[in-house]
C-alpha cells in the first residue's frame, strides 16, 4: 500500500537554518486568490476607458489543519496539543535577527497548483509556495478535565513572498528588446516611463527621439507614446 505524501511547511529560520513543519493530517481544501491591479485611462471622445496593467496583486493560499493529541489519552499523561499548534502559530511573529516573521513555504506534491503553465510562463510555474504566515486562527474543539487543549483546528492564511531578483526573472520580460506602445497616465513622465520599461531612467531620450517629443514637460494624459527598443536589440 503506498504511503500517503504528508504536506509540509519549511521555514526558514536563518541563512542554513531550515525546519520542516510536516502537518499531522493532510488538509481537505487549499484556497488560493490572486488578483491584478488595472487602471482605467479616460480618452476623452472614446465610449469606454482604456485597460492598463498596472502589477499584480500579492497571492494568497488559505488553509485548515487538524490536529489530534487524544492518542497519549485524556487521563494524568496527556501531551497538550499546543505542542504541535504553537510551532504555526510562532510562525506570525517577528524574528529578533531578522526584525521579521519566517519565510516559510508550503510543500505537498509536485503536481502542486500552478506546476503546469502555459510555455510563455515557463519561469512561473512552481511546485511550492513561498510565502509568509499573514496570520493563524486557532480553534480548541476538545479539552481533557483539567482543561487542557487535546484538539485543534489551525487556520493559516499564506502571503506570497517574492523577492525583486526572482520576480524580474520570473517575468521574463521582452520590453527592452521589442517595440512596445504605452498610453500615458495623469502625473507620469517619460523618466519614469524609461525606468520602468528599459531600467534605466536616463533611457527617456530614446522615448521623446521616438515620438518627436520636443519639450518632455509638455505631456498630454492619454497621449499614445512608442517605446523602441533599446540600441543594440534584435527588435
Amino acid at each position: 500500500m503506498q504511503q500517503t505524501k504528508k504536506a509540509k511547511l519549511k521555514v526558514e529560520w536563518g541563512p542554513g537554518d531550515t525546519e520542516n513543519l510536516e502537518v499531522a493530517y493532510n488538509p481537505t481544501e487549499l484556497s488560493f486568490s490572486k488578483s491584478a491591479k488595472i487602471a482605467e485611462i479616460d480618452i476623452p471622445g472614446l465610449d469606454a476607458p482604456l485597460f492598463q496593467y498596472v502589477r499584480g496583486e500579492a497571492e494568497t493560499l488559505s488553509l485548515d489543519l487538524f490536529f489530534d493529541s487524544t492518542e497519549d489519552g485524556m487521563g494524568a499523561k496527556v501531551t497538550s496539543v499546543t505542542k504541535m499548534t504553537d510551532k504555526f502559530y510562532q510562525l506570525v511573529k517577528l524574528l529578533p535577527d531578522r526584525h521579521a516573521p519566517p519565510i516559510c513555504t508550503f510543500l505537498w506534491n509536485a503536481k502542486f497548483p500552478g506546476a503546469n503553465l502555459y510555455k510563455p510562463y515557463g519561469s512561473n510555474r512552481r511546485t511550492g509556495f513561498r510565502c509568509i504566515v499573514d496570520s493563524v486562527k486557532h480553534k480548541y474543539t476538545l479539552f481533557n478535565p483539567a482543561g487542557i487543549p487535546l484538539r485543534a483546528t489551525v487556520t493559516l492564511s499564506l502571503r506570497e513572498y517574492r523577492s525583486l531578483d526572482q520576480q524580474l526573472f520570473e517575468l521574463n520580460k521582452n520590453s527592452p528588446d521589442r517595440t512596445q506602445f504605452h498610453i500615458l497616465a495623469q502625473g507620469e513622465d517619460l523618466s519614469q516611463i524609461a525606468g520602468r520599461h528599459y531600467y534605466v531612467a536616463a533611457d527617456w531620450r530614446l522615448i521623446a527621439d521616438a515620438n518627436r517629443i520636443e519639450d518632455p514637460r509638455r505631456l498630454r494624459p492619454g497621449m499614445f507614446l512608442r517605446l523602441p527598443p533599446q540600441e543594440g536589440s534584435n527588435a
